[in-house]
């Protein structure tokens, strides 16, 4: 045990299934929840000097862990201080002023959206709803609705495992990409995530670069803009109009709870879970005792990267009614990004489609495979398989999975 919380609850040990948002995974060897910066550091100086496996996880969202038991180290971030850096400076004449928010790693990221939005911050709040950490934003560069974690970091301040010291790293020197930085590459081999097949690096579960806080550069604005057409339905508005960015946030976690992608509060009545998240969440927890679960928030969220393919690649294999957006490939050069969730659709993949009622596509969203209350990892490995499969015989794509892996 470490900073005062301890491996059991009771005489129960921790699990991946206990703290992952899909709620599957076998024990863990020791669970650490460091409430200072020196003591998050020297968790992660310890793991590494027994050469034990080091999983830092955030809110685990994003992650499918096998069923067995996980003989390493996971530490959990517990330090979740937001501050202000500045007063607001000016951007230039007629723009919004500019505020400088650093926030610790170990925050919750829709607590961190929605403190940004009640102080008058504009920048993020399409990223409502988004489960996970502060610390996880940058490492994935989440994103949704028009907006990126990338677009409002300025800079990221980590430990190296390698080098063995502090370093701050500038927006342009985190190599982000879609769904991409320079943190999630140092993963695998080659710093190559984007293949089915890739190989895990020497610092894998984690990356080489573990971050300890972020600072984001944000615009001092009440409004925000409407950044896609559904989000514009939604708030009966038009693409690029601006409206206040509170009503942006509420549409936006209205749309992702008729998705079902948003996290289940009754994870947070789970002990492991305990002091993780600020809002409504937890109150809802206690308030769900006897509520039947909703297995449609039972997963890792997009379980599949939408692809980004070449033009002509695009002209080739996707029908003309298919959606397409405009991106760039790994290069920099042009390239058209796919939709997986049409995709999956289209290849015969419907809302609810299981392989053996274990783990089933979400009934509200395609794009979620989920845990319907009994599944291992292995049911949802068969049924991405499945899926992965299917897609890439009727449109000759591959889907690259978009959680991280763990013993599977």
């Amino acid at each position: 045990m470490t900073a005062g919380h301890p491996d059991t609850v009771g005489s129960k040990p921790a699990s991946f299934a206990d703290i992952t948002t899909m709620r599957i995974g076998g024990r863990i060897g020791k669970f650490i929840q460091p409430t200072s910066r020196a003591e998050f550091i020297l968790s992660l100086v310890d793991a590494d000097s027994e050469h034990l496996p080091l999983c830092v996880i955030g809110g685990g969202s994003n992650m499918l862990v096998s069923d067995d038991d996980f003989n390493g180290v996971v530490v959990r971030d517990a330090r979740r201080k937001v501050s202000i850096l500045d007063e607001a400076v000016p951007a230039g004449p007629g723009e919004p002023k500019l505020v400088h928010v650093e926030a610790e790693a170990g925050t919750n990221w829709d607590d961190f959206v929605e403190y940004t939005v009640r102080m008058g911050m504009e920048g993020i709040e399409g990223l409502s709803g988004i489960p996970g950490t502060v610390g996880a934003s940058v490492v994935q560069n989440i994103g949704a609705y028009g907006q990126e974690a990338a677009s409002a970091v300025s800079s990221v301040q980590v430990w190296d495992r390698k080098a063995q010291k502090v370093i701050n790293l500038k927006k342009e020197e985190m190599c982000f990409g879609y769904r991409t930085s320079l943190l999630k590459k140092t993963m695998y081999e080659g710093m190559d995530e984007r293949t089915s097949g890739r190989t895990p690096s020497q610092y894998f579960p984690s990356p080489r670069y573990i971050v300890l806080s972020v600072v984001f550069e944000l615009r001092h604005s009440a409004t925000g803009v409407v950044g896609m057409a559904q989000l514009a339905e939604a708030l009966q508005a038009r693409v690029g109009e601006r409206i206040a960015a509170s009503d942006i946030r509420t549409a936006v976690l209205q749309i992702r709870t008729g998705k079902g992608m948003v996290e289940d509060p009754s994870r947070y009545g789970n002990p492991w879970m305990k002091g993780t998240k600020d809002t409504a969440e937890v109150h809802n927890a206690h308030q769900a005792d006897g509520i039947q679960p909703d297995y449609d928030r039972w997963s890792c969220g997009s379980f599949f990267v939408n692809p980004v393919i070449t033009p002509a690649q695009a002209d080739a294999v996707l029908p003309v009614d298919a959606p397409r957006f405009e991106s760039a490939l790994p290069d920099g050069s042009e390239g058209i990004k796919a939709s997986a969730a049409w995709l999956i659709d289209r290849a015969g993949f419907h809302k609810g489609f299981t392989v053996n009622g274990r783990a089933a596509l979400s009934s509200r969203h395609t794009l979620a495979l989920t845990n319907r209350g009994g599944a291992r990892s292995d049911d949802i490995v068969r049924l991405a398989r499945t899926i992965r499969e299917g897609v890439q015989q009727a449109f000759n794509i591959d889907l690259v999975p978009e959680p991280v892996f763990i013993g599977l």
